[in-house]
């Protein structure tokens, strides 16, 4: 509500005030999507919620944006307003500042990087043939574990299962898998080397 300086509520010459007055113009969109109802309330409110963004760090463009896109958002979303709840125009400065806050989130997230386009290069020969030696004897080091460390290996790294589901699967205490797994790792590590 528009307070004149007197303190008296501001009244317009048909005797609605602000408040009334906006409060109307939304039911108009939301009743009768009256157009003239929006072209009102958007003469009056755009260039407010726009200075406001500028105010609060917003570029011109982005506050633009914003005003149009709470404009926009009035208009489709007239129906969920609640002067009950709300002034119009605290109900309608709310949408701006949650498009205010998308906006920063948006600009706050890492532009993905950029991704090479084309075949990847070749891989070094020596690469492959070291990386195929060590798959190699990674396999042969599990070949040589004892079959229980081996079972637990193969269910944990091939087949991507937790502990706890191992535990389910095979009965065992989860302290004994654990243990198990350990001292395969172990023995995996000192294979490797």
């Amino acid at each position: 509500m528009v307070m004149q300086q007197s303190g008296m509520p501001h009244v317009s010459a048909n005797g609605q005030s602000e408040n009334s007055r906006w409060n109307v113009c939304i039911a108009r969109i939301r009743d009768d999507a009256d157009e003239a109802a929006f072209a009102d309330l958007f003469a009056h409110f755009a260039p407010r919620i726009k200075g406001y963004l500028i105010k609060s760090g917003a570029s011109a463009t982005l506050a633009e944006e914003c005003a149009q896109d709470v404009m926009a958002t009035l208009w489709q979303k007239a129906h969920q307003f609640d002067p009950a709840r709300a002034s119009a125009a605290t109900w309608i400065f709310t949408i701006a500042r949650n498009r205010r806050i998308d906006a920063l989130r948006k600009s706050r997230r890492p532009e993905p990087q950029d991704l090479d386009w084309g075949p990847e290069a070749a891989p070094d020969q020596a690469d492959v043939l070291a990386m195929e030696e060590a798959s190699e004897d990674l396999t042969r080091a599990i070949a040589a574990l004892p079959e229980k460390q081996k079972a637990l290996i193969e269910a944990a790294y091939f087949h991507d299962l937790s502990h706890s589901e191992i535990a389910d699967q095979t009965g065992l205490p989860l302290g004994t898998i654990k243990s198990r797994i350990r001292l395969a790792l172990d023995r995996l590590r000192h294979a490797m080397n």
